[in-house]
């Protein structure tokens, strides 16, 4: 959804817009190893009996997931040292006005709490509305909580893009999603033991046919280092495909 809007109105504006293929080939093969690495658990657990050791499975793929964010951020650090983008990127986007590390830390830090009390109140009020307008959990969760969750970051990526600075609007994209899935997802599988409820990386055929389908046309359309309005049409096409199946799903399967 966030690439394709960001291709979509970045090209409706710009044309055929340009970005670094070397970032963005990097990030889409970790893209397709966040999808084995969430695909192997769900089919391999339909194999062993033992819950025990399905357990077992889920958490070390969660280590590997983890080790393999921590190293995709430092080559990403390293790589961008070496170029000296860093501080290129940086000159360029700070304005005069720009706030002190401090005040935007403090800032950040505030936003945070606030963003936790406001997700706590979201997750709440779930089963009430689904309830309401009849809507499934499946829906609800992969389609209406992530958007609303991820809305500021979701309108800078498209703001980037219609700037002509498709190489932020594809690092905020496609970033956003390797660490829900490299760093988030392996976190909560660890935090689960400590809350005494135990979650395994379990996926339903449902939703790896939509990660997988998700993850492949993201990484296709990212390869070839430009990117046009047609593209982002097409990543919208089968992100509504993908809502209108889950949406028509029943409420009970």
């Amino acid at each position: 959804l966030v690439l394709g809007f960001s291709m979509f109105m970045g090209g409706l504006k710009n044309g055929r817009q340009i970005f670094d293929r070397r970032q963005v080939d990097t990030d889409a093969t970790m893209t397709i190893l966040a999808l084995i690495a969430m695909t192997v658990p769900s089919l391999f657990s339909l194999y062993i009996p033992d819950g025990q050791l399905v357990e077992e499975l889920s958490l070390t793929t969660a280590a590997a997931m983890l080790i393999l964010y921590m190293l995709f951020v430092v080559y990403t650090l390293q790589s961008c040292t070496k170029e000296k983008c860093n501080a290129v990127t940086v000159r360029e986007a700070l304005p005069s006005h720009a706030w002190s590390a401090g005040r935007a830390t403090a800032f950040m830090g505030l936003s945070m709490i606030g963003i936790a009390l406001m997700s706590e109140l979201l997750v709440a009020s779930v089963e009430a509305v689904t309830d309401t307008l009849g809507l499934t959990p499946f829906f609800v969760g992969i389609i209406i909580v992530p958007i609303i969750g991820n809305v500021a970051e979701h309108l800078v990526s498209v703001q980037a893009a219609m700037q002509d600075k498709m190489d932020l609007s594809l690092s905020i994209a496609l970033g956003s999603s390797l660490q829900i899935a490299l760093f988030v997802t392996p976190v909560l599988v660890f935090v689960s033991l400590l809350l005494n409820s135990p979650l395994t990386l379990q996926f339903n055929q449902l939703e790896l046919i939509a990660l997988t389908a998700a993850s492949m046309i993201s990484a296709l359309v990212s390869l070839d280092g430009e990117s046009n309005w047609l593209e982002g049409a097409m990543l919208l096409a089968v992100y509504g495909i993908l809502s209108l199946a889950f949406f028509f799903l029943p409420l009970k399967l």
